[in-house]
């Protein structure tokens, strides 16, 4: 399962190349090193874990080794350090696939039910408020309804008064003309 990937050799002046010691101790001793991404695979995390564990916990196992370039450094610990590392934490936390405790189902449902109610009085407070500004907006059309019904009255009374003298000027002139006739 464990594929083992053997780091540089490191030489004091290939500092330069990417490689730097940081627990030099461990210099000759590569098979009791690992990668991060290695390690993850070989404690049964994902890479993300690992590097949340670096940066969370204090008692994450030192770096001992880096490689590559500054933009991409290759990570390096001992192996048997963040397996120790990694039973620790599984004891500590057993994964239960909840990230917090279930509340029990009386109190849940006796929060939705509260919320609902609160939902209800919201829409019912709308509904009186908008059953309201409907009667104002009904009132407000009857009337313009009535006055409009006035003003069209009005307005065919005038037409009709207009139409009756026109017509009345027009019998005149005809009758008029009839009697200055030889």
């Amino acid at each position: 399962m464990h594929q083992e990937v053997k780091p540089p050799e490191s030489p004091p002046e290939a500092s330069a190349d990417g490689v730097v010691w940081l627990r030099p101790e461990y210099q000759g001793r590569h098979g009791e090193l690992v990668t991060l991404a290695d390690g993850a695979r070989l404690v049964g995390v994902s890479k993300f874990a690992i590097s949340n564990w670096q940066k969370r916990h204090a008692n994450f196992p030192r770096l001992v080794l880096l490689t590559g370039s500054l933009h991409k450094r290759t990570k390096w610990v001992v192996a048997t350090e963040l397996v120790d590392f990694a039973r620790l934490q599984r004891a500590r936390k057993p994964r239960t696939g909840r990230k917090s405790p279930q509340r029990p189902g009386a109190q849940i449902a006796a929060e939705k039910a509260a919320h609902y109610e609160e939902v209800v009085r919201t829409l019912t407070e709308r509904e009186k408020r908008q059953a309201q500004a409907l009667a104002r907006t009904r009132a407000a059309k009857r009337a313009a309804g009535e006055r409009l019904a006035g003003a069209r009255a009005r307005l065919t009374a005038e037409i009709d008064t207009v139409a009756r003298l026109g017509a009345q000027k027009d019998h005149r002139a005809t009758t008029t003309e009839k009697e200055h006739r030889p």
